[in-house]
């Protein structure tokens, strides 16, 4: 179903006039550098396409006829046309160790002599074109490659092993590669021996793809696929080998390469990239979900650090003006995928319509709903709330799979991970901080995991809730009204009882409140009368309401996450009311 989807994408897309999906056999592919050489193939100079600066350099893209698949031992048998990596198109070694330079040495002798083949091949295919024969005249002159050697960007060229390159030819507007007498000629480069098969996709009886073409995602390595087989390595069955035992025919297989390589570009507005997962989303036609994802799930853009809360307030308020609404039925996908060695792990498949899926991204903002102060920012995406519970707040050191779990789980509209509820009272008591975004976590979470129980607990409200009599949130009240009556006796004090106490007290606060309770005495005596009958009656009122057993020796995970929410939801209703009666 995932090829299935992937292929009726491409044709949506290649439907498009405006889309800007590559055409059958041909990719978009970045070219950081190009020979540039006259009409009889002397080397002029190298140049460089990067456009911007610093981390916003990017090499310019151009349409190529797409990559080969190349796998194993025998690999530089094939190569790319008119434009590949220095290996290929210069007999340039891989960056290396002394001990390593002779394989190396020989094994891009060997790349550069096929792709010489492919040149040569061309130039008798077509022996009145320029261009071409600009490309074979270079390599007729073996001095062309020493003179490549002393241009002032060759040092910056082979830096970075994979570094492609390309040749254009003076007083042409573009690559050699792009020549459409090299892209009309895709057909002709087939072989007439390929075996053909009926398609998994189609359904049609067709040429059958050996091998499929590349993936390129991010953190992974150049050349990983979605489908592969390993030849004679214990995958082949019924006596077929490699793309034989899953028949995807050529032109099925390079319409979903191409379009999940479109997905996971770095133009697509497709996608969202969290931790050690990719995660792409398109619909069966164009949708509103789909201009929205990105901003719901992705970092904020840098140049509009606010785009993220426009777009999630925009798509709130969506079922109300009748963009985007529950009974919407266009079918929608979701396809999580992580690098793994040479192949492409699929972290989860999601397939459902617009409007299951909106709805469950709507009740992942309401659950998220929490009071704030008017300075914070309303709305989260799903990369604030991962790194409010990651160390040093980066993303690399989240657990494994956090960041695909979640997302499953607002996808599918079921209780959040256990490892972020985990993580997130780590963090809190590691920074001794609860901040809205982590008490919005906790609150999300506990009310999501009982949301379908048969009897389940209070659901904890966005804002103080004075009925709630659960144990652990008073101890949380509790604790937030002591730090309040400290700072209030001692203003300006270079810590709190939160700094020394709250892993304490979050967790066995039967040890530290009676202390606690004791030291708020000697803080209630330098208050007027007023003031001191005011916090009086604020801890009675919830002192009342604990047990009368004594307070919790233990609380469980859960309780501590009601801890801090009580703590979280009492200390900013104590800092409203102060607020108020400033302004008063």
């Amino acid at each position: 179903m995932i090829l299935q989807a992937l292929y009726d994408y491409y044709q949506r897309k290649a439907a498009d006039p405006e889309s800007a999906i590559a055409p059958r056999g041909l990719e978009w592919k970045e070219i950081p550098y190009l020979i540039l050489i006259d009409k009889n193939g002397k080397f002029l100079e190298l140049q460089d396409t990067s456009e911007g600066i610093g981390k916003q350099k990017r090499a310019k893209k151009y349409l190529v006829v797409k990559s080969k698949g190349r796998t194993g031992s025998n690999s530089w048998q094939t190569a790319n046309i008119f434009w590949d990596h220095f290996g290929y198109v210069l007999a340039q070694p891989k960056n290396t160790d002394d001990k390593g330079m002779p394989k190396a040495l020989e094994d891009a002798a060997k790349q550069n002599k096929t792709f010489v083949q492919e040149v040569k091949r061309f130039a008798e295919m077509y022996p009145s074109n320029e261009e071409i024969q600009a490309v074979a005249g270079f390599y007729d002159d073996p001095e062309n490659l020493q003179r490549i050697k002393t241009d002032p960007l060759w040092e910056e060229c082979i830096k970075k092993d994979g570094t492609n390159i390309s040749f254009k030819v003076a007083g042409h507007n573009t690559i050699v590669a792009d020549n459409p007498d090299i892209k009309s000629s895709i057909e002709d480069c087939s072989d007439k021996d390929e075996p053909i098969g009926i398609c998994l996709i189609t359904g049609k009886k067709a040429p059958i793809a050996i091998l499929n073409s590349a993936i390129t995602i991010p953190g992974g390595k150049s050349g990983a696929k979605l489908v592969g087989f390993q030849k004679k390595a214990g995958y082949d069955s019924y006596y077929k080998e490699q793309g034989m035992n899953a028949p995807i025919s050529k032109e099925a297989e390079d319409a979903y390469t191409t379009a999940l390589n479109s997905l996971l570009g770095k133009d697509s507005s497709n996608k969202y990239h969290l931790h050690d997962t990719s995660v792409v989303f398109w619909s069966q036609k164009p949708t509103k979900l789909e201009q929205c994802v990105s901003f719901i799930f992705a970092p904020p853009p840098k140049d509009n650090p606010d785009k993220n809360t426009e777009v999630i307030r925009d798509f709130l308020k969506s079922p109300f003006s009748g963009i985007l609404n529950d009974e919407d039925k266009t079918p929608f996908y979701v396809l999580g995928l992580s690098p793994n060695a040479a192949r492409i792990s699929v972290r989860f498949w999601r397939q459902g319509t617009v409007g299951e899926f909106a709805n469950h991204i709507r009740q992942h903002f309401e659950d998220l709903e929490i009071t704030k102060s008017k300075n914070q920012r309303v709305y989260f995406s799903l990369f604030n709330l991962l790194t409010q519970v990651a160390s040093l707040n980066k993303m690399e050191n989240l657990p494994p799979n956090l960041a695909s779990d979640l997302s499953q789980s607002i996808w599918d509209n079921q209780p959040y991970p256990t490892t972020l509820q985990m993580q997130c009272l780590i963090r809190i008591k590691a920074d001794r901080n609860i901040t809205s975004i982590r008490a919005a976590i906790l609150k999300a979470y506990l009310n999501r995991k009982f949301r379908n129980h048969n009897n389940p607990p209070k659901e904890i409200k966005m804002a103080l809730d004075l009925e709630n009599k659960n144990q652990a949130y008073l101890c949380g009240r509790l604790f937030a009204i002591l730090e309040k009556i400290q700072s209030d006796a001692i203003p300006g004090a270079n810590s709190t009882i939160k700094e020394r106490y709250y892993g304490a007290a979050s967790t066995t606060p039967t040890t530290v409140f009676g202390r606690l309770l004791s030291l708020s005495r000697h803080h209630l005596a330098k208050f007027d009368t007023g003031k001191s009958v005011y916090y009086e009656k604020l801890l009675q009122s919830v002192i009342t309401d604990l047990d009368s057993n004594g307070l919790p020796k233990y609380l469980s995970m859960d309780d501590q996450s009601r801890f801090a929410i009580g703590y979280y939801h009492q200390r900013e209703d104590l800092y409203k009311t102060t607020t108020d009666k400033e302004k008063n």
